[in-house]
């Protein structure tokens, strides 16, 4: 179960009560930081940015593809970990507008999850350490470190153990440690 904060709206759907719920001008400079972010080739610039302008947490050597798009509003909810990478057009979204209501959760991604391009993260997840999140995947739940997920629905494809034993007997893997 992701963990988000629920807010009921009476009338029109929340999404007409979108400047009752969050500042216009907060999310006009989240807007214009984020797609001067998006397209800009420069890593360190990117965590600059999101660090200074967004109040995001990012870890060091966190690198965040071209096209990432964060969530325009509430962008300080999201929170990565050290050395990470988010793959090419992935969407991290800390809100979600409904009918009746609107929910707020805070993302909390770990140190060298790997996010593979084109997932959808979801409000209220949390992804554990050295995670692995395949390309294409809808992150509609907690991901337990060291796991790897893939689908949509998230599915496990291997648990922590499971890859363990996998990189005992990966020969690329053992020649990249010894080095």
């Amino acid at each position: 179960m992701r963990k988000t904060e629920r807010y009921s709206v009476k009338g029109a759907n929340s999404l007409w009560h979108v400047y009752k719920t969050v500042p216009f001008l907060k999310v006009v400079k989240n807007f214009v930081v984020i797609q001067l972010a998006r397209y800009t080739p420069f890593l360190g610039m990117k965590t600059w940015l999101y660090r200074t302008f967004l109040r995001m947490k990012v870890g060091n050597q966190t690198a965040f593809a071209l096209m990432v798009m964060l969530d325009v509003m509430y962008p300080e909810r999201i929170q990565v970990g050290r050395n990470t990478v988010i793959g090419y057009n992935t969407t991290i979204l800390a809100h979600e507008y409904l009918i009746e209501e609107y929910r707020l959760g805070d993302v909390i991604i770990g140190d060298e999850v790997m996010i593979g391009a084109n997932s959808t993260i979801l409000p209220g997840v949390e992804i554990g350490d050295g995670a692995i999140v395949s390309a294409g995947t809808l992150v509609h739940k907690d991901v337990p470190r060291g796991t790897f997920v893939g689908g949509n629905p998230m599915k496990v494809i291997y648990t922590k153990a499971e890859m363990d034993e996998r990189r005992k007997h990966d020969d690329f893997f053992k020649a990249s440690v010894k080095r």
